[in-house]
């Protein structure tokens, strides 16, 4: 990846994230909006389009961290645990499913209803497939569960902050821009890097790929 790529894909996730935290605060924080309306109040709407557009930026960097910091684990994991990484990483995704339903619930203690917990875990899993399953039709049938790992629990990471703060507003308003800034790094990072079809996901690529790769050195040594 060429310098210029980084840094265009550095500040267009930051926009990614600015804005999309900025229309959901319209959604969440609505209330805070309307009370600066009657009377109207231009300089109080400002500050708060300011500064929901800068925790935007904070929510942004959050997710790009996230992203470089798997690509990274991932790589390692592919070199300590080669064929077993993929499986390891399904198990990673239930037990982070698992871990969004049963301890959110008990940590609410009764206060919120089971189901739900089951719909937003339902909900991330079904959105980071389908992401991943166009992940893996841009690339390669392998990139498909990293991708999910990385949208399912590289996002829930991601999100602790946000589970742990009072009330559920901040919550809302910090999910909906790791989700899309993390698709869009992940859905751009083949095209900036020119790897598409058969000759793409490397950077999310499985155990099983480096055996290939391997065996085809010692054919060609052989020959």
């Amino acid at each position: 990846m060429r310098s210029r790529d980084l840094v265009r894909m550095f500040f267009t996730t930051l926009l990614v994230g600015a804005v999309s935290t900025l229309i959901t605060s319209f959604f969440v924080k609505s209330e805070s909006y309307s009370e600066y309306f009657q009377p109207l109040n231009l300089f109080e709407i400002l500050g708060l389009l300011l500064f929901f557009t800068a925790l935007g930026l904070v929510f942004s960097l959050v997710s790009q961290m996230g992203f470089f910091a798997y690509l990274t684990i991932n790589q390692f994991g592919l070199g300590m645990f080669r064929n077993f990484w993929p499986t390891i990483q399904v198990l990673l995704i239930a037990f982070t499913l698992f871990d969004l339903v049963y301890f959110r619930y008990r940590g609410a203690e009764g206060e919120t209803s089971l189901l739900i917990y089951l719909l937003i875990a339902a909900a991330i899993f079904l959105y980071g497939w389908v992401v991943a399953k166009i992940k893996a039709k841009e690339t390669n049938r392998q990139a498909f569960i990293p991708a999910l790992f990385f949208m399912v629990v590289v996002t829930s990471i991601e999100w602790v902050p946000g589970l742990r703060s009072e009330g559920n507003v901040y919550t809302w308003l910090m999910i909906v821009p790791l989700l899309l800034c993390n698709t869009y790094q992940l859905l751009l990072l083949h095209r900036i890097t020119g790897k598409k079809n058969e000759n793409a996901g490397k950077e999310l690529t499985t155990g099983s790929d480096l055996k290939k790769n391997a065996n085809s050195k010692k054919n060609r040594h052989k020959k």
